[in-house]
């Protein structure tokens, strides 16, 4: 493939990343979460060729990106409590997991094969504009090699996908920083298959209960043949070099990422904030991946296991995990 296209996040760009969405070429755009890979969610060679860019296993189902909700409901089922989380949290770092609507049209890739379909609503504005100038609902898994780091700079998805996709657009950072919360929904019942930028506690006030929590089976992906969602992977988001978690201070010759008050240097937020430390996980896990080398190690501090703090360590866990 040529050289991956760097695209202004204008009208012209946004033309341009609709046509080579098309035309089934793979495009990568930012979201308010990470970057996305996306592909013209019903085209099925360019699906696979997310797949393949991505060296992503099959059975890993993909979310499908909609313009609004009611493009949401031409291809799912909604039970109520999935419409009033909607209501609530889209546009906006939620995904929801819904029984797939007969005839939608999606790709079986994207699916995996399930009866069920991941569906977002990006609040990024150039998200926003890409779907409104391709006009279709887009497949977009995180546009990088499957299990590494997420990227939310257009750096990060050119370092991982350069030469290997048609274009990225270039938004900026992603503001999040972690990827979407996943519940899926079933009737009335609402399961946490991944924790994410929206915290459970949100989710809680709108449904007057926290979600259910995923069964162990599915919570760790390790187990599972079939994931139910994506980002239910044992190991994920994974530097090339070892993380030690929950460490006071680095040892002789690691690499270091602080999280509030303690020892000088890389730190998620020096004032404690999760929010913050949400935005710089990816960036810093990079950084700290080029200062520890592949035989090196990461020591992190611990972060509050709250709010978004249990999205964070959900990251940091499946990146401590031992690799496939």
């Amino acid at each position: 493939m040529a050289d991956t296209l760097v695209l202004a996040p204008d009208r012209a760009g946004l033309a341009a990343a609709a046509r080579l969405l098309a035309a089934g070429g793979l495009v990568a755009f930012p979201t308010e979460t990470v970057y996305g890979l996306g592909a013209d969610a019903r085209n099925d060679r360019a699906v696979a060729a997310v797949f393949a860019a991505k060296g992503r296993p099959r059975f890993n189902p993909l979310i499908v990106h909609v313009a609004d909700a009611a493009a949401a409901v031409a291809l799912a089922v909604f039970p109520a409590a999935a419409g009033r989380l909607a209501a609530a949290f889209w546009p906006g770092p939620l995904t929801l997991v819904l029984p797939l609507r007969p005839g939608a049209g999606l790709s079986g890739l994207v699916t995996a094969g399930l009866p069920t379909v991941a569906l977002r609503v990006p609040a990024h504005p150039v998200a926003q504009g890409l779907l409104a100038a391709f006009g279709g609902p887009v497949a977009a898994p995180s546009a990088n090699p499957s299990g590494r780091i997420s990227p939310t700079r257009a750096a990060h998805v050119l370092a991982g996908l350069g030469g290997r996709i048609a274009a990225v657009i270039d938004g900026g950072p992603c503001a999040v920083g972690l990827e979407s919360t996943i519940l899926a929904v079933e009737a009335d019942r609402v399961t946490l298959l991944r924790p994410g930028g929206l915290p459970a506690e949100a989710i809680a006030a709108v449904l007057g209960h926290p979600p259910a929590a995923a069964s162990p089976a599915a919570a760790d992906a390790g187990a599972p043949a079939r994931p139910q969602a994506p980002g239910q992977l044992a190991s994920h988001y994974a530097p090339a070099a070892r993380l030690r978690l929950d460490a006071a201070a680095p040892r002789p010759g690691e690499a270091w990422i602080g999280f509030g008050p303690g020892p000088a240097g890389p730190n998620l937020s020096p004032a404690g904030e999760l929010a913050e430390a949400a935005a710089n996980l990816f960036q810093l896990l990079r950084e700290a991946d080029d200062a520890a080398g592949p035989d090196g190690c990461i020591a992190v501090a611990p972060v509050p296991d709250k709010g978004l703090g249990r999205a964070i360590n959900d990251r940091l866990r499946r990146a401590a995990a031992p690799r496939p």
